[in-house]
């Protein structure tokens, strides 16, 4: 999946993610559950597609390597890091087929990437990949849709973002598996007195959270937490608790010592 289209607009689409309060939720939780024996400051950001949380996890003094593998957002990625001199350095991969120097202390996926994935085998090869390079303590922090998000809040339904650059349609479908969401993303770019169409398709899958649990823990890492990603981020250490209507859960696991 390159995003070739969705690359062009992914930014103005995503200004309400709120990517510095994200990576300090994240850097509250590394500085609570890692247990490496390093600094515990060499961080992949899997899936990182802008840039945008790699360079606020830079700013937090984390050694980033940010990995995508969509040449357009890796592009995007590189002329923010040559506007902000940030040290972060860009792999073009496959996070399934993740293949680094060494080993890492943190590793992030973040804002359902992992949901994106065709399968749950891909999820699970991510999940092995992610273990395989990981420092003993060293942490995998990754979010996911939940199944309630996927039924209730995308569904069969239609958003419009009526933006500067581009007004985008975005159409869900939901398949009679309950769990997997197909995506249209319609854009509408001005130019002149005309507009320019371009399309996106995407699919995202959920799963029940005891699955994944049981992936985290087939890949060889222990999964010691798990909240509501989206809740409570003005305060990083104001953590809520996984329930019935949660739309994106952040899991923390850990590789064991």
């Amino acid at each position: 999946m390159d995003y070739m289209n969705f690359a062009a607009y992914y930014d103005a689409l995503t200004q309400n993610v709120e990517y510095e309060k994200r990576a300090k939720r994240l850097h509250y939780l590394i500085l609570q559950y890692i247990r490496t024996e390093t600094d515990g400051t060499l961080l992949t950001d899997l899936a990182c597609g802008s840039g945008s949380l790699s360079e606020e996890l830079a700013k937090l003094g984390y050694d980033v390597i940010g990995v995508d593998n969509s040449p357009a957002m890796l592009s995007a990625a590189m002329e923010k890091k040559m506007r902000s001199g940030l040290p972060i350095q860009y792999l073009c991969q496959d996070m399934r087929e993740l293949d680094m120097f060494g080993t890492i202390d943190v590793t992030v996926c973040t804002l359902d990437s992992l949901n994106h994935l065709p399968s749950l085998a891909d999820v699970q090869q991510v999940f092995d990949k992610v273990s395989l390079f990981a420092q003993p303590g060293g942490l995998f922090l990754f979010d996911m849709n939940t199944l309630y998000k996927h039924q209730k809040v995308l569904a069969d339904k239609v958003f419009l973002y009526d933006l500067d650059a581009v007004f985008c349609a975005w159409e869900n479908r939901l398949l009679p598996d309950g769990a997997t969401v197909e995506e249209q993303l319609t854009f509408f770019e001005k130019d002149g007195d005309s507009y320019f169409r371009s399309d996106e398709f995407i699919t995202e899958i959920a799963y029940p959270v005891d699955v994944i649990g049981d992936a985290v823990r087939k890949a060889g890492l222990e999964l010691v937490a798990a909240f509501d990603a989206d809740e409570g981020l003005d305060t990083p250490e104001q953590l809520s608790p996984v329930t019935d209507i949660t739309e994106r859960i952040l899991f923390v696991a850990r590789k064991p010592l």
